[in-house]
């Protein structure tokens, strides 16, 4: 055998290894549950929560005239006796929270 071959075939081996791991990343999502979590941890530093929930489907969102797949959901936690609860969007892909907003029961008239 060759050294020459050897190392040929193992250097487009370790290249198609490479490409094939980049391809594989930029289309897989990060599961609902695990996004919670991380969103559940951010929300702990600032008090104990009482509740949560998330859409376990990822959908589309336009934000700033890009579109996102994201998973939306939401966290009820108490804080000095005030019961407050914060709606989310978190980006599928990499589980980054992109808005959250208080939620309200008022509506409108």
């Amino acid at each position: 055998m060759n050294w020459k071959s050897f190392f040929l075939g193992a250097a487009v081996g370790m290249a198609s290894g490479y490409l094939t791991k980049e391809i594989l990343s930029q289309n897989t999502k990060v599961t609902p549950e695990k996004v919670l979590g991380m969103v559940k941890k951010q929300f702990r530093q600032h008090g104990p929560i009482s509740g949560s929930w998330i859409h376990m489907t990822a959908e589309p969102y336009v934000k700033n005239q890009l579109t996102y797949d994201v998973y939306k959901g939401g966290i009820s936690r108490n804080h000095q006796g005030i019961n407050q609860q914060f709606e989310f969007i978190a980006d599928a892909k990499t589980g980054t929270l992109i808005e959250v907003n208080p939620f309200s029961n008022e509506q409108s008239v």
